[in-house]
């Protein structure tokens, strides 16, 4: 190696993650190329309409509006009115969704002329949940999913946005959040995180390294997010076997899929008084030519130092910025597109930890991500739609010693190449897919980390069928995963072990069973078997990780994660009601995790060796919404789950306990009004570096206003939490030796839909 590439270790590598970006990028234009001479172009119908309220007639500015199964969308104008262009003609679902009214499906024919709509939507204080993508064959109801998902989409994930995805996210059924301040902080799906959560931006891995470190962010912001979604258990076997915990998929939309017949999109300005932060974020798509739309979006953040009931937990300030663009050729055969997105986040890590620094450590993130994406709809052929997609993505991470000393370097370039045909009715298979998937990492260590730069190769190939009987669905799956992690320096007489290269590879399986014997009622069970590869830090770590308090040592011996998971549901949606109550089931052989040693390192940090054991996690989450008439709705959510080693019943670390909230709404067109206790019991099941916790109940108060003001939708939210400066500590925190969670705090938000 030249001394131009020691400086630059990742950049011999370059060229390999293009290829893989090329290849399929190739692939795409001679499919797309092949279907546009085979086909006639098609007549481009359009659909108009109004949206009104059904009680008053009003029009209502900011409905959403979408054509299901397409991609095609619209806001509202001040006159409730909406045009959707490019629409090949047909007959298809239009969803319209507007906070403080019942969503609406209605079915719309489009022909040889214009199809014109006028959509009336009633009143109500529940939100039933709309459509889900991620994990399913194609766009549904949430209600009609073969597994536990949720989503947050709207004013309702404007009211709950935090500084990160996870601590957004954490009131949900079966969702928690591992914190190190209010800077970073770490999804928690069902008790399992990291590696065993798989993090999504638009259906994509965002490939950063908040699966080595509890101190590691997600390198996502979720100001600019239209929608998130979750997915509970191990089954998406679209995404990756290795999901065992689930799936969380931020949906931007960043490659437009049709051209919109006016400018759309949001600003949204937040500040919250117990860090001092303001931020900020702004979306626009806009019509730049017939066939070509254009997305532009920025976000910022500046926060200072949280403030809790006893002091001020210091270093845990922070900076954050995001933007993107992204464009796309609209034809009627599909489209074909890019995207590019730069992110960059300067946070704190508190200190006074055994081995810590008393000032702490600051980590200094930034990722460059591309993506391209081609979709060939309605191909000759046996495919209803064929979907290429190619990513490339470049992360570092930056842990920096008082007074400026970089301690520990994470450096991590990606690409990947996906391709996905589905399949409409077929003999008994009501709807199927088909893919594959390729993908090449490079991992670099620096500072004072003895882990050696590896390359990981990573391929699948999957497939989905459905059968659709009626008052029964059956969907069933298959995915083939193969991994090499390859370390370029091997070493027979590593301390840790043999370091060398290591290949891995199983057949991970689903199937699941959705029954409805009678309207709004669903009852679903599902049986998977999935599989994990060890991560590359769980192979070959050697060294300190200062912003963790940990030296971490790895295990090149380690096998596979098998997991055997069982899920049961019950669902229940009618205009007044809306409730999900689950109850699982996981058994994972090999479970890897970090074992206390009882040493101290040469720097006095404790040492932690990852082992595998068996393990099992088994809990239930539950969830309703109630309308109790004259605007007002109860609210209940409620999940556990229980992890323990299998044999000695002995406690696995970073396990929730007992947690959820209840609420009383008043929920009307133009204004709402909330109050919440959001309560947890203690926890005395601990792994054997933790410390119990106390149970604690926490009052939030929320009100804001809904109004049109020059034809746009504007939102004003506040919220006081913690309205009685309650003393209380997250079991998942980390820092919840030195200081509680946040006391009193007003949050303000103001969003404007255009």
């Amino acid at each position: 190696m030249d001394a131009e590439n020691e400086r630059h270790p990742l950049k011999p590598m370059l060229f390999e993650s293009y290829r893989v970006v090329a290849l399929t990028m190739l692939i795409g234009l001679v499919l797309l190329r092949t279907t546009a001479d085979a086909q006639e172009p098609e007549h481009e119908g359009e659909i108009e309409g109004v949206v009104r309220d059904a009680d008053t007639g009003e029009p209502l500015a900011g409905a959403f509006v979408a054509v299901v199964g397409t991609g095609t969308s619209a806001v509202t104008h001040g006159d409730g009115t909406f045009h959707l262009t490019g629409i090949a003609g047909g007959s298809y679902s239009l969803r319209v969704e507007r906070l403080g009214y019942r969503s609406r499906t209605s079915e719309v024919t489009v022909g040889d002329e214009s199809a014109v709509v006028a959509i009336e939507l009633t009143t109500s204080p529940i939100a039933l949940q709309g459509m889900v993508v991620t994990g399913t064959l194609s766009e549904r109801a949430a209600a009609e999913a073969l597994r536990p998902v949720s989503v947050l989409a709207g004013d309702a994930l404007q009211r709950r946005s935090e500084a990160t995805v996870a601590a957004t996210l954490a009131s949900m059924p079966g969702m928690a959040a591992i914190s190190m301040g209010p800077a970073v902080s770490q999804p928690v799906v069902r008790g399992l995180s990291g590696d065993r959560v798989l993090m999504l931006e638009d259906g994509t891995p965002v490939g950063d390294a908040s699966n080595s470190g509890t101190d590691h962010a997600t390198a996502l912001d979720p100001s600019s997010a239209r929608r998130i979604e979750i997915v509970r258990g191990p089954g998406a076997l679209l995404y990756g076997g290795n999901a065992l915990g689930g799936v969380v998929n931020v949906i931007r939309d960043e490659i437009p899929s049709s051209v919109p017949h006016h400018v759309t999109g949001s600003t949204t300005l937040q500040s919250q008084s117990v860090t001092g932060a303001l931020g900020g974020s702004a979306t626009a798509v806009f019509p730049v030519a017939e066939r070509v739309p254009l997305r532009l979006e920025v976000a910022a953040r500046t926060a200072g130092d949280l403030k809790t009931p006893v002091g001020t937990l210091p270093n845990t300030n922070g900076r954050l910025w995001t933007g993107g663009a992204g464009t796309a050729y609209v034809a009627d055969w599909g489209h074909l597109g890019g995207s590019f997105r730069s992110y960059r986040n300067d946070y704190g890590i508190p200190g006074g930890f055994v081995g810590g620094h008393e000032e702490g450590v600051r980590i200094e993130m930034q990722r460059y991500a591309s993506k391209f994406q081609a979709v060939a709809e309605e191909p000759a052929g046996f495919f209803e739609d064929i979907r290429f997609a190619a990513t490339h993505t470049w992360y570092e991470h930056r842990e920096i010693e008082p007074p400026d000393i970089l301690g520990t370097l994470f450096r991590q370039q990606a690409a990947s190449g996906d391709i996905l045909g589905r399949h409409a009715a077929w003999g008994p298979f009501a709807a199927g897919a088909m893919g594959a998937r390729l993908s090449w990492e490079d991992f670099t260590y620096g500072g004072s980390l003895y882990t050696p730069d590896t390359r990981r190769l990573r391929a699948a190939m999957y497939l989905l069928e459905e059968v659709d009987l009626g008052s029964a669905r059956i969907e069933w799956g298959l995915r083939y995963d193969w991994t090499r992690a390859d370390p370029l320096e091997e070493d027979r007489d590593s301390d840790i072990g043999e370091i060398r290269d290591r290949s891995f590879h199983a057949l991970s399986g689903s199937m699941g069973v959705l029954l409805n014997p009678v309207s709004g009622l669903t009852l679903g069970a599902s049986v998977v078997r999935a599989f994990r590869s060890p991560d590359v830090d769980e192979l070959y770590s050697e060294g300190p990780h200062l912003a963790a308090y940990a030296f971490e040592v790895g295990n090149p011996s380690l096998e596979s994660e098998i997991g055997r998971g069982f899920d049961i549901f019950l669902r229940f949606e009618s205009d007044r009601v809306r409730g999900e109550v689950t109850g699982f089931y996981n058994d994972i052989r090999g479970y890897v995790y970090g074992e206390d040693t009882d040493r101290l390192s040469r720097v006095l940090l404790p040492i932690y060796q990852f082992q595998s054991n068996d393990a099992v996690f088994s809990g239930f989450e539950a969830g309703v919404d109630v309308d109790i008439g004259g605007g007002f709705a109860l609210e209940a959510v409620a999940s556990t789950v229980q992890g323990s080693l299998k044999g000695t019943d002995q406690p696995l670390p970073l396990v929730p306990p007992l947690r959820g909230h209840t609420a009383l709404k008043y929920e009307r067109p133009l204004w709402f009004i909330r109050g919440e206790a959001e309560m947890a019991a203690s926890q005395d099941r601990i792994g054997e570096f933790e410390t119990a916790t106390d149970g604690y109940t926490v009052l939030n108060l929320s009100t804001g206003t809904r109004i049109t003001l020059g034809g746009r939708l504007n939102v004003l939210a506040v919220s006081l939490n913690n309205v009685r400066d309650t003393v209380y500590r997250n079991h998942l925190s980390r820092v919840k030796e030195i200081m509680p969670e946040a006391g009193r705090g007003l949050d303000l938000t103001y969003r404007v839909v255009f």
